[in-house]
């Protein structure tokens, strides 16, 4: 009698472990595209994960079978040692689409890792709502976005795109912290090619609607993108590295990775004579972290602007900072959201920023006033005031008008602010303001060239440096380049029991 429960038992393991069976495996395979199990054995620790709702079938048959699971898998495992809960759709089932017992599934799993304070991961491959199911699976969805937002800034949520993700279901992972997309595999959009030709009559392909590619450059929705799903998976290892389990703990501790007190001789030289001249930031941002590693976020969005994690004697660290080899690090409506909610995350999690600036302003144009620079300028403002988190701030070069103001400055309640000898700090650049200051000088003058640049000359030397700032207590420290990283370190080490309140409120109005 006992014998045939336990058959009862591992025949029915045996069958929801089989998913949509091994037709459409063999055609998820062929597809290069690994099952969904595979893809948990690849990101948890081995002999880790515990599946839940295992058994659960959907509502009603199709092809005259009932599947269990439902199209995808629930449970929680470890990632290098640590808890997380994640909920991976199984494409073999049903197209990996979602109904109303799969929607469940999904929301009970986030409500267990808001429970007990765990990163939440999805992995999606799936086409979306299942249409046989009507309203039901839409009330799945609408129920899965309302637990996206209670999660939201209290456990940190990873999704992976690995495969389709259509109509409504691109809301869930636009809702999480962090977006994978596999190249040439991950695709996200809210209408299909066939629609968009059929109302628009346009020709676009499924990889040119809501490719990788497109998501990391153009719409920004993607914050990495992964060759294949074995680097997909590695990226989410590397993530969770530098974020905590929650909001009420601090980030993981590497300790005895790099010297703290480590100078970088060489640092200076990566700035050029010429400060209109580009150079490359993630050169500076690789000299001072530990080992020289940073995880860059966004890489292919608003790159006038970088945003990543990065270690300073092995504690996290978000580092924010204008890229001058790119739009000359002007700031713009794409890198404020970028900057902005980048730091909102880090903000939320406690994880200190350190901003460096080189920034020759916002970027003028009227497309950029038509299209909101105001509105989402104010957005990057709003992100560093609300931020009370360790703040740290060192400008290496330009730090012209409301640019300055924006990148962390003091009146922002940046809490150490550093500057290099070889800083400018002005309400506009020398040219620029000499040809407002001195124009009938300019007029008059039978070389209005030479004359320019003599007098620009005089006012780089007079007024755009770090002194008069330090004079007046907006910065506080000027410093050698070249001892750039145990400065920021030790600033850092005497923040760590900062405490800043904010009056109470529900939330603020942040200008969305």
């Amino acid at each position: 009698m006992h014998e045939e429960k336990i058959k009862r038992l591992y025949d029915l393991k045996r069958a929801s472990e089989s998913g949509g069976g091994e037709e459409k495996i063999a055609a998820q395979h062929a597809k290069g595209k690994l099952t969904a199990r595979e893809r948990i054995d690849l990101l948890m620790d081995p002999m880790t994960f515990v599946e839940i709702d295992k058994y659960v079938t959907h509502r009603g048959e199709s092809e005259g079978q009932k599947y269990h699971g439902d199209g995808v898998i629930t449970g929680f495992g470890r990632i290098g040692g640590r808890l997380v809960f994640a909920y991976v759709y199984d494409f073999t089932i049903l197209g990996g689409s979602l109904g109303e017992m799969a929607g469940r599934k999904v929301v009970k799993l986030m409500e267990q890792a808001l429970k007990v304070g765990a990163p939440l991961i999805g992995i999606i491959d799936s086409g979306g709502a299942r249409i046989q199911e009507g309203v039901l699976s839409l009330d799945g969805y609408g129920d899965i976005f309302y637990h996206n937002t209670l999660a939201s800034g209290s456990i940190p949520q990873i999704t992976a795109s690995i495969g389709p993700c259509a109509g409504g279901a691109v809301y869930s992972p636009a809702m999480t912290d962090f977006v994978i997309m596999v190249e040439n595999v991950g695709q996200m959009f809210v209408t299909g090619p066939e629609v968009v030709k059929e109302v628009l009559s346009q020709d676009v392909s499924f990889e040119e609607l809501g490719g990788a590619r497109t998501h990391a450059s153009k719409s920004g929705v993607a914050h990495f993108i992964a060759k294949n799903e074995f680097e997909c998976m590695d990226e989410i290892k590397k993530l969770l590295s530098y974020i905590p389990q929650n909001n009420t703990e601090e980030p993981p501790l590497v300790e005895g990775i790099d010297d703290p007190n480590r100078i970088e001789p060489n640092l200076i030289n990566i700035l050029p004579e010429n400060p209109y001249q580009q150079y490359d930031m993630k050169k500076i941002i690789s000299s001072i972290v530990d080992t020289g590693e940073f995880l860059e976020v966004h890489e292919l969005f608003a790159e006038n602007i970088i945003v990543g994690f990065g270690r300073m004697n092995g504690r996290s660290v978000g580092i924010v900072a204008n890229q001058p080899s790119y739009l000359a690090g002007a700031l713009d409506i794409n890198s404020s959201n970028k900057a902005a909610r980048f730091i909102r995350f880090c903000d939320a999690y406690n994880i200190p920023i350190v901003t460096l600036v080189d920034t020759p302003g916002y970027l003028p144009g009227a497309d950029q006033e038509h299209n909101g620079i105001i509105r989402h300028g104010s957005k990057l403002l709003y992100a560093y005031c609300e931020a009370t988190v360790p703040k740290i701030t060192c400008i290496v070069g330009k730090a012209y008008g409301g640019a300055y103001i924006a990148m962390g400055s003091k009146n922002l309640r940046s809490d150490i602010n550093y500057a290099w000898p070889t800083a400018e700090i002005a309400v506009l650049g020398p040219e620029a303001a000499i040809t407002i200051i001195h124009r009938k000088d300019l007029k008059q003058s039978p070389d209005a060239s030479a004359t320019k640049k003599k007098l620009a000359k005089e006012f780089r030397n007079k007024f755009a440096n770090p002194y008069i700032a330090a004079e007046k207590g907006i910065i506080d420290v000027v410093i050698d380049p070249m001892e750039t990283r145990p400065f920021i370190i030790r600033a850092l080490e005497s923040l760590i029991n900062k405490r800043e309140t904010r009056p109470p409120k529900k939330h603020g109005n942040i200008n969305l």
